[in-house]
């Protein structure tokens, strides 16, 4: 007769099996040893993890060793607290530096390169701690600093409607996550994840054309398609917050380790700064 997996997971030794196999006979009250052996098992220990997770003593935080403490929500919070507060000092910096064309540009090119190169790392390797994370926000920050100060210049007011913006829409999309309006399965992330990455291989091949051709595909050149193009992009960025949301809440209900809090909020910032960036071209495409 086949044998029940689970119950033989239950052994004791001294059986007239051996060390290590099950009791003869099930049935029959435990002896005196056999309690004691019960006894002295284990307590639980927490969640069980695959080697590759962000559980106690995982990878994601790019550190060894075991840890018992588990993700919360007040660690993503004060995390991606840590992450804007370095994000809006860098950007005020690049504010009051930007009105010097020379230092505008290399801080486009050193932010963008650095913020671009330590984003893909993290995103791919998923080793994401304190000092990976502050860094790239400071980079995010000195972009988002330069680019909002010649987006102001030009359009006077268009910062303030753009953080505005940005706001409302993680709030609402955050009301909508809690309420249950949209509910995160794995058939809505592969949509939403291949739709990402379309546009952002639009981006691509449109770069390349603005080398052969002026205006490239015409996604970003102010017209009709670019208003469209943004405003895609806006739906798309608001949707990946759905899943960052979610990514939190799984994390925190199935004892992620907290190291895990970091990537979390990385990925939370990510999102932000992109819609952030298309409110800034939609507003600056509508004024024109």
């Amino acid at each position: 007769m086949a044998t029940n997996p689970v119950l033989n997971k239950f052994k004791v030794p001294g059986t007239a099996s051996g060390p290590g196999t099950a009791r003869a006979n099930p049935t029959a009250a435990p002896s005196a040893g056999d309690l004691e052996h019960m006894y002295n098992q284990p307590a639980y220990g927490g969640p069980i993890y695959p080697p590759t997770g962000f559980g106690p003593g995982g990878g994601g935080g790019g550190g060894g060793g075991a840890s018992a403490h588990y993700m919360t929500l007040d660690d993503v919070i004060v995390r991606t607290a840590a992450m804007l507060a370095v994000l809006l000092t860098a950007g005020a910096i690049s504010w009051s530096l930007t009105s010097n064309t020379a230092v505008a540009g290399g801080l486009l090119f050193v932010s963008l390169l650095g913020g671009v190169g330590l984003g893909l790392y993290m995103a791919f390797t998923m080793r994401v701690n304190a000092v990976n994370a502050l860094i790239y926000s400071a980079f995010e920050g000195f972009l988002l600093g330069a680019i909002s100060r010649i987006f102001e210049e030009r359009w006077p007011g268009i910062v303030v409607q753009a953080v505005t913006g940005t706001v409302l829409v993680a709030a609402g999309m955050l009301i909508v996550y809690k309420t249950g309006a949209i509910r995160v399965t794995p058939k809505f992330t592969r949509v939403l994840v291949g739709a990402t990455i379309g546009v952002f291989g639009l981006m691509l091949v449109n770069l390349i054309a603005y080398l052969f051709h002026p205006g490239g595909l015409g996604l970003r050149d102010g017209g009709a398609l670019a208003i469209i193009f943004s405003l895609i992009c806006i739906v798309i960025a608001a949707f990946n917050l759905v899943l960052d949301f979610d990514i939190i809440e799984q994390g925190i209900k199935h004892g992620a380790d907290e190291r895990f809090a970091w990537y979390a909020s990385f990925g939370l910032m990510v999102t932000l700064i992109w819609l952030y960036l298309e409110f800034l071209r939609l507003l600056g495409y509508l004024r024109n």
